[in-house]
């Protein structure tokens, strides 16, 4: 069965960084469009980064030159580095494939991201 887990995330000062992981099982990771989601208490959740079937990476316009998302190492992991964290960033964060989102199907249970100001 396809499961996603996610681990990494903390607590942090603003300024600081994570790496968080995002590790998928039954099924082939680089076949499919990974994404990297967050959700904030009381706030929708939002698409913060994706990587591409090719590798291509993308963050949206308000982690860029802050975050960086990469496949690999092992080979069904995607990584999240987050560097200059501001309290803005604090949320759940949890990865997933958008064909499956679209669904509704296979979140895993997030990890948790919290940055003290």
């Amino acid at each position: 069965q396809v499961q996603f887990v996610e681990s990494g995330g903390g607590r942090v000062q603003a300024g600081g960084s994570l790496r968080l992981s995002c590790t998928l099982s039954g099924a082939t990771l680089s076949m499919y469009r990974i994404a990297w989601y967050r959700q904030a208490p009381g706030k929708q959740r939002e698409l913060v980064a994706t990587i591409e079937r090719d590798g291509g990476a993308n963050v949206v316009d308000s982690v860029k030159d802050r975050f960086t998302i990469s496949r690999g190492n092992p080979e069904n992991t995607v990584w999240l580095q987050m560097n200059s964290l501001k309290p803005e960033d604090t949320g759940v964060y949890d990865c997933n494939g958008p064909e499956w989102v679209n669904r509704d199907l296979y979140w895993g249970q997030g990890t948790q991201v919290t940055v003290s100001s």
